[in-house]
């Protein structure tokens, strides 16, 4: 599962790891760009924000579901997590738990590994997008949310931010490909132009 804040890298490395790796490794999309972007209203208020999370859980397990029914994948790559809605969730670890009806420890184990690529600050090259509206402080600030959420899961890799764009991509996309079977760390996909 790859996680971080907002403007950290993910969507990059999720392209690069669609084009890199096997067939056999599905992608789940992440559920709060397919919640947001499909019209979902954003709210600074406790109940909106509560919603808002509900929403993109629940999408978050259809799409695990989803991917994990298709029998030609051997792994799923997950944009995200269930517990970074932690960060965002108007109120305590328990009472999340309590909402979705799930113990957080049991949550970790849903998850083999966790790259976490962490946010730049705005000379490392943070950028908004038309889905994501925080400004570097509080992407970072979301970020260290994350950190926390997931600080209990026994195999949790950190992509510094410290590291240039290409860095870390490259970075990210050996930490993730260590985490293959061997059989799905090789590109099996046709490029363009080319034939395999």
């Amino acid at each position: 599962m790859l996680t971080g804040g907002p403007g950290g890298g993910k969507t990059a490395v999720l392209e690069m790891a669609r084009r890199y790796f096997c067939q056999h490794v599905a992608i789940a999309p992440e559920a709060a760009s397919i919640v947001f972007g499909g019209g979902f209203p954003r709210s600074e208020f406790p109940k909106g924000r509560r919603a808002a999370q509900r929403a993109i859980f629940h999408v978050q397990r259809a799409l695990e579901t989803v991917a994990l029914e298709n029998p030609k994948t051997a792994v799923v790559l997950c944009d995200r997590g269930t517990l970074d809605g932690l960060a965002y969730w108007p109120g305590s670890r328990r009472s999340f738990a309590k909402e979705f009806g799930i113990d957080c420890e049991q949550e970790l184990q849903r998850y083999s590994a966790v790259v976490h690529v962490e946010v730049p600050a705005l000379a490392w090259g943070y950028e908004k997008n038309g889905v994501r509206k925080e400004s570097v402080s509080q992407a970072q600030e979301i970020d260290q949310r994350i950190a926390r959420a997931w600080s209990g899961h026994p195999r949790i890799m950190r992509v510094s931010a410290q590291a240039g764009f290409l860095d870390k991509l490259a970075y990210a996309i050996e930490l993730l490909r260590g985490e293959l079977p061997s059989c799905c760390q090789t590109h099996l996909h046709a490029l363009p132009g080319k034939t395999s």
